[in-house]
């Protein structure tokens, strides 16, 4: 048997195309099958009750780097330019208070560690935002590397997820929605890939947008003039020609099998569809989580978790038409206050707090590590347009559910949000904590082009968050 599937090979047949290039590609980078298998089944640690804690992650990236001051970071006694206009308020906290833009998240913080000293030193969007999706630095330091791929980039959290992880039918392991990150004008990020692993192992990119009325998925819904019989029909031929094809290639032609035969999955799997139906929730919840697209795109994760998916990213999504210059996503170079105010902080503080809400009356918060994150934060001080720049040497990152520890706040910045003075925090270290919360080993290895070994994390797990 080749695959992990509900249904078995006989050696007499011969192996389809996906069925070869699955079975060469299990050993492709040094994780054969056995070792798959372990990773995902390795007794956990007798002395840390956290490990695999969380069945399950969403991933909560704030594009273009949201302002610590105005978020979680608050500076009421800096000066004016540094502080800006908006106040802090308290928490349930004793002693946390965050931004006065964010009061339904501030009613979460019991459920919330805050990391206040993330930090990359890097301020370049792409390039720290590699490393924070992978947990290694780009090799090119700070500069922009979007639109630029190599066949040794380091693979993101997602698709180390996805490797490690048991194959399965229908809703696949990992998936990233609404659509990718990317630089203006059109150039997509590495480090959102699963690099030299290997196309097949890519996160399941699903470009969708959740908040249009009645919104239905092509990816798994048939076509309206294909009845199930000639669905089948289809399936079947398209199976038979890759059972009896000899062209056996890897690269591009490895990734088109796996995604038709995912599309498939997809496409006949009732409880697959069912979890994309969002018109299946109350009018009440879809509203609880803001009908912008991201809180519509935070709902489907949930409904996605919910249905199995190990791992969901989602980005903050752009505007219509925005491809320019300006203040795109998270970016405020200019009317820092004015966009936080009026865009971003309201969808941002609905959403996430309803998500939050919603996995916990569910009895899904324990099981579910919900990781909140840009690429960095913002200078200390406020430019001549009203903005605030790029800043890599501190930043927010917040972890809830999946064992985490709530209402603590780990790591401190100076007084003007500018450095850390305490518990600074690397991203591989974030990456290790959110493998250990998922039941996977950090010092678990993998290999590289050149046959190298590398553990998949070079951090340490962050003890005190759990």
């Amino acid at each position: 048997m080749l695959r992990i599937e509900d249904r078995d090979v006989p050696s007499s047949e011969p192996a389809s195309r996906r069925e070869f290039l699955t079975a060469g590609g299990l050993t492709a980078f040094g994780l054969s099958l056995p070792d798959i298998i372990r990773a995902a089944e390795r007794p956990r640690h007798t002395t840390s009750t956290s490990f695999g804690r969380a069945k399950s992650c969403i991933l909560l990236w704030m594009g273009g780097g949201p302002p610590q001051h105005e978020t979680w970071d608050p500076k009421p006694d800096a000066p004016a330019e540094v502080r800006g206009e908006f106040k802090p308020i308290d928490t349930p906290i004793p002693g946390l208070r965050v931004g006065e833009l964010m009061p339904r998240v501030a009613e979460q913080t019991p459920k919330l560690c805050v990391l206040r000293a993330m930090a990359t030193g890097i301020n370049a969007h792409s390039s720290s935002g590699y490393w924070v999706l992978t947990g290694v630095p780009h090799p090119r330091g700070d500069v922009e590397v979007a639109g630029q791929f190599m066949v040794n980039d380091w693979p993101c959290v997602g698709a180390m997820v996805n490797r490690l992880s048991p194959p399965r039918r229908g809703l696949p392991n990992v998936v990233t929605l609404p659509e990718q990150i990317i630089n203006n004008p059109n150039d997509p990020w590495p480090g959102q890939t699963a690099g030299f692993l290997g196309r097949a192992w890519d996160p399941w990119l699903i470009t969708c947008d959740p908040s249009k009325p009645n919104f239905a998925l092509n990816e798994v819904a048939p076509p309206p003039d294909v009845s199930p019989l000639r669905f089948d029909e289809r399936r079947s031929l398209l199976e038979q020609v890759n059972r009896h094809t000899d062209l056996l290639a890897a690269g591009d032609i490895g990734r088109y099998g796996a995604n038709v035969q995912q599309a498939f999955d997809l496409l006949a799997d009732r409880a697959a569809r069912r979890a994309f139906d969002l018109m299946a929730e109350a009018d009440r919840v879809r509203d609880r989580y803001g009908r912008e697209k991201f809180g519509q795109s935070c709902l489907l994760a949930r409904r996605l978790i919910e249905a199995g998916v190990r791992l969901v990213q989602v980005n903050w999504p752009r505007e219509p038409g925005d491809t320019g210059s300006g203040n795109p996503l998270w970016d405020t170079h200019s009317k820092n206050a004015e966009r936080l105010k009026k865009v971003l902080m309201p969808q941002m503080d609905r959403a996430y707090s309803a998500l939050l809400e919603d996995l916990e009356q569910r009895g899904l918060l324990d099981e579910t590590l919900v990781v909140w994150v840009g690429e960095f934060g913002r200078t200390p001080k406020i430019n001549g347009s009203g903005g605030r720049d790029h800043w890599g040497r501190v930043f927010p990152a917040v972890l809830a559910g999946g064992g985490v520890k709530g209402g603590q706040v780990l790591g401190a910045s100076d007084r003007i949000g500018s450095d850390p003075i305490d518990g600074r925090t690397r991203p591989e270290e974030l990456t290790a904590t959110i493998f250990h919360a998922l039941g996977i080993q950090p010092d678990t290895e993998i290999r590289d082009p050149l046959g190298r070994p590398h553990p998949i994390s070079r951090g340490d797990v962050i003890r005190k968050v759990f």
